[in-house]
């Protein structure tokens, strides 16, 4: 037994290989499962002996103080090992080793047997009690019944381990736990699998639909992490997508352009005489050709009056997804006399608008033709960003009007800090 525990347990801790990605953690589960089964033949081997020696012949023991001495010191010994393995096997969860301090154990017990049974025929022939010479026997079988139900108990789960059984309750914890994760809208389905003193576990949780990849992989890192605290495991998580309980039609249309591929903004939706008006902006390839867009934009609109049972009306503008990097046209550059001119004229507008604190850092640049103006506006830190957007625009149109040759305002809001 020893030698099969030794030889496991170094095949057990090899790393995981081409052929057996899972690891050699088995190995331990099934000489564990060898090692129950030798238990379990000496405890049928005790059985067999006490019973001969109740009903079909007698053996008469003789006793002595040196067997005893000898008994005793063996019994030190295997006491001493049984709880050194017992504890090493407790905190590394090894099998092989909880089976031979099971195997350590039982040559405890049956050493205490046989110090009793000694003990019992030396007193019945001091005092005459012949029926005292079966107490060896009868303490045989007491012995036997324990190492077969303990060597049960260690045979059920090696074998549990073997058949990749669950661990009893560990999958609960571990969907209860993710469950209450945040971003995590329901856990599908967990699975849980031993291999020797390592756990592996497969998760398949819901997640938002809109939810980028980036955020889907923070959080399935994040679920690993949380797994790895209930119990130390090789965790894989899968996520599926899903329309979270009341969501909005506006993350339902852009989980829907999402699913497809596309890219949207400047989405709107009017509610009139009971019908529904959708309006948004479809960016696609600028070398796609007019009738592969139309495609693209027909099965966005498609997919957008599913959402509604098709009583919705739709209206898509398509445009070129930006991916040119321009340059400032050749012998203009910055118009430095310009931007100054705008940011006066942005200042003064401070008397007329209550929200704007300051404006700074406008630039103005002539882009292929066309001149582009952006600009730094500092306005109070508790409007809301609806109230900002409204500014900001009117700002823009404000702009516009004042310097017609101008084609785009672009002003970026900053929250007024006090000093």
């Amino acid at each position: 037994a020893a030698i099969i525990t030794f030889l496991s347990v170094r095949m057990s801790d090899q790393p995981a290989d081409e052929r057996h990605p899972y690891g050699h953690g088995k190995f331990e589960n099934f000489s564990a499962f060898v090692e129950t089964g030798l238990l379990a033949l000496t405890a049928l081997y005790i059985v067999y002996e006490a019973f001969h020696r109740l009903f079909f012949r007698n053996v008469h023991i003789q006793p002595s103080i040196t067997a005893i001495l000898v008994l005793l010191v063996a019994l030190s010994i295997d006491l001493t090992r049984a709880r050194a393995l017992g504890r090493v096997a407790r905190k590394y969860s090894s099998d092989a080793l909880e089976a031979d301090a099971l195997h350590f154990s039982t040559d405890v017990w049956s050493t205490i047997v046989v110090i009793a049974g000694i003990g019992l025929v030396w007193a019945g022939e001091a005092w005459n009690l012949p029926w005292l010479n079966y107490a060896d026997a009868l303490a045989g079988l007491t012995v036997a019944a324990v190492i077969l139900w303990v060597g049960a108990q260690l045979g059920r789960r090696t074998l549990d381990a073997l058949l990749d059984a669950a661990p009893q309750g560990l999958q609960q914890e571990i969907a209860k736990a993710v469950a209450r994760m945040d971003g995590v809208l329901d856990v599908d389905r967990v699975r849980v699998r031993r291999a020797g003193n390592r756990h592996f576990v497969d998760a398949t949780v819901s997640v938002a639909r809109t939810a980028s990849l980036e955020q889907v992989h923070a959080l399935s890192d994040a679920i690993e992490k949380r797994i790895g605290e209930i119990v130390p495991a090789d965790v894989m998580v899968h996520a599926e997508p899903r329309a979270p309980q009341g969501e909005h039609l506006f993350e339902a249309i852009r989980a829907a352009a999402q699913s497809l591929g596309l890219a949207i903004h400047d989405l709107t939706a009017v509610q009139q005489e009971g019908q529904l008006f959708i309006e948004l902006h479809l960016e696609v390839d600028e070398n796609l050709s007019l009738g592969e867009a139309h495609r693209q934009s027909t099965e966005l609109e498609e997919r957008i009056r599913e959402l509604r049972d098709g009583h919705v009306e739709v209206n898509i503008h398509i445009e070129p997804l930006g991916r040119h990097i321009a340059t400032p046209d050749t012998g203009v550059g910055e118009l430095k006399q310009l931007s100054r001119a705008i940011e006066e004229f942005l200042n003064k507008l401070t008397l007329e608008f209550d929200e704007l604190v300051n404006c700074h850092d406008v630039r103005a640049r002539q882009v292929e033709h066309h001149l582009l103006v952006s600009c730094h506006c500092t306005m109070k830190s508790d409007l809301r960003i609806t109230q900002i957007h409204d500014v900001t625009a009117v700002l823009e149109d404000r702009v516009k009007e004042k310097f017609p040759q101008i084609d785009r305002v672009t002003i970026h809001p900053e929250p007024f800090e006090e000093k």
